[in-house]
Parts: C-alpha cells; structure tokens; sequence
C-alpha cells in the first residue's frame, strides 16, 4: 500500500521516516520529495507498505499527529493519471514554416 504523507517537518529525511513507519510493518520504500532546485524538502513524502493492513494502521496511528508544527496528513496515494502533463511549452507543428504568414 502506498500513503501520501504531508506536513512533515523540512528536516527529516528518508531514514527518519521509515523509522517512523516500520512499527506498523514492513516499509518498502519511504521517500521525502525534494525541491530540485533547492535541494531541501518540500515537506511531503511517500511511503511504500508490504501489506495493506499495515498500512491502514499507520493511517490510524500516525494521522494528524504532530511531529514538528504542523499536524500529519496521512492518506492512501492516489495513482497518477496517464494523461501526458502539460509542459506549458510552445512547440511548433511538425509543417510550421516561420517564413509564411497566417
């Protein structure tokens, strides 16, 4: 089972977070997502369960607890959509000839 997991303090990092998670059972993957720019968290993070069960309790034990200022948010990730997401850059058309006008 995959969990989102939000309002985490900035300077916690993977290690910490599975630590946090592996009373509840097997952690798979726990990942704190970082700015790329900055290199420093972006508060968030993912958290990869062996078992569904395992997971639902850690949703029900660490849920709006507090480990820095602001309460946990903890919930089951929501799969991305297969749409491509949109860049916001223009491209020309594969036949667009700048020399010709419209």
């Amino acid at each position: 089972m995959k969990l989102f997991v939000a309002g985490l303090p900035y300077d916690l990092d993977d290690a910490e977070l599975e630590e946090i998670f592996e009373k509840f059972g097997v952690v798979l993957s726990a990942k704190v997502v970082m700015d790329k720019e900055t290199g420093k968290s972006k508060g968030f993070a993912f958290v990869e369960m062996e078992k569904r069960e395992d997971g639902l309790e850690a949703i029900e034990h660490l849920n709006d607890i507090s480990l820095g200022k602001k309460p946990l948010v903890i919930k089951e990730a929501e799969e991305r959509s297969s749409a491509p997401r949109s860049n916001n850059n223009f491209r020309p058309r594969d036949n667009f000839d700048p020399r010709k006008r419209f």
